[in-house]
């Protein structure tokens, strides 16, 4: 049996001052090649969990391990195999796309030829080649969207993590992007995204955990989880009947 992608055990993470832990004994596998959904109300945990497996924020108690090695003692050489989008727009508005991801580029040390193969193909791939010179402050919500994630896929990463990536944006930039990230998934990255489109992540994720209060309520694919609960016929009603309906502002 292939090494799982990522391996946490009984991580817990609290945050100074506050009484009660973000991430509270949070164990869970991700097998290589999942579409993995971590799904919550805000507060929940999801961004916390994220930042700690891409080696942004400490944690106090718990086991992670990252295609086999153990984090955060093997953090410089597992980074270059993850990738991150995160929530918000990443990039510098007054230059244009292909000067933003000329300079990611450089960040991950990409040859200076084959980044501008690789930027050309992403931009294509995204719809975004006749625009790519173009400030980024000019684009519309969907296209900033989809330049930030080509941002995280320049050096081909085997695990990418997204954080609300389709999270306000027109419905043909949201497909597209939906579209293509089950391309790369069948490309062989494993994928790790949040959202609060329940209706999207119960289409496009193999497996799910909806977590509440920094610890998983529910694991598993997400039809056969509908599908065992007699009363829900959607990932949405489901999640309702485990998180429950009080707002988490």
């Amino acid at each position: 049996m292939a090494e799982p992608a990522i391996e946490i055990k009984n991580l817990s993470k609290t945050y100074r001052g506050n009484r009660l832990p973000a991430v509270d004994n949070f164990s869970i596998s991700i097998r290589q090649g999942e579409i993995f959904g971590l799904l919550g109300p805000n507060g929940a945990g999801k961004t916390t969990i994220i930042n700690i497996l891409c080696g942004l924020r400490p944690f106090e108690k718990g086991e992670i391990r990252i295609c086999g090695l153990p984090m955060p003692a093997n953090r410089n050489s597992v980074k270059p195999s993850i990738g991150v989008v995160p929530q918000e727009i990443a990039l510098y508005p007054t230059l244009t796309a292909y000067e933003n991801l000329k300079i990611f580029g450089g960040l991950f040390g990409i040859e200076r030829k084959k980044l501008e193969t690789r930027i050309n193909d992403l931009l294509a791939y995204f719809g975004l080649e006749q625009n790519k010179h173009r400030t980024v402050a000019s684009y519309s919500g969907g296209m900033k969207r989809r330049i930030n994630l080509i941002a995280g896929l320049l050096h081909n990463p085997k695990i990418l993590f997204l954080d609300e990536p389709t999270v306000g944006i027109d419905v043909q930039s949201k497909t597209l992007i939906i579209e293509n990230l089950r391309e790369i998934n069948r490309a062989g990255s494993t994928i790790i995204y949040t959202s609060h489109y329940l209706e999207e992540a119960e289409s496009l994720c193999s497996e799910i955990a909806i977590i509440d209060e920094g610890k998983p309520v529910c694991t598993g694919n997400p039809q056969q989880l509908i599908r065992q609960s007699a009363d829900c016929d959607s990932l949405e009603a489901l999640y309702l009947k485990l998180t429950g309906k009080k707002l988490r502002d």
